[in-house]
């Protein structure tokens, strides 16, 4: 007997995509998520090639793997993908000293953050 299959965490004509350590805070990667929600592949993967902002491009990598996931892994057709979802969380937090006046000392927190992206194949109406 060998191991079995985990279950799909995605439905059928789903595909997954997750970037776990994306250096910087979860409410400025939302931001960018928010753009991309809802919208055509081809659409939100330029969207975010001509974003000026900096998280734009972590997205985009998530992004496009979800896509590669979807056509490599699932059979999808990749025009009529659209993202169906695109979900922030927090991930880890670097911890930092820094020195202040008259020996004290001040905490900095580096966060982290995770973004999840499904693709979902939509028929033509």
């Amino acid at each position: 007997m060998g191991k079995q299959a985990a279950p799909r965490k995605v439905g059928d004509k789903e595909a997954l995509a997750v970037g776990n350590t994306i250096r910087g805070s979860a409410r400025k990667l939302n931001l960018v998520a928010t753009l991309i929600r809802g919208r055509k592949v081809e659409e939100a993967l330029n969207i975010l090639k001509f974003s000026p902002k900096g998280m734009s491009e972590d997205v985009y990598k998530v992004l496009a793997s979800a896509v590669a996931n979807a056509e490599n892994n699932h059979n999808l057709d990749v025009d009529a993908l659209v993202v169906s979802e695109a979900s922030v969380g927090k991930s880890i937090s670097m911890k930092r000293f820094a020195t202040r006046a008259r020996g004290r000392s001040a905490r900095i927190v580096k966060p982290f953050s995770r973004v999840r992206i499904v693709v979902r194949e939509q028929e033509e109406a």
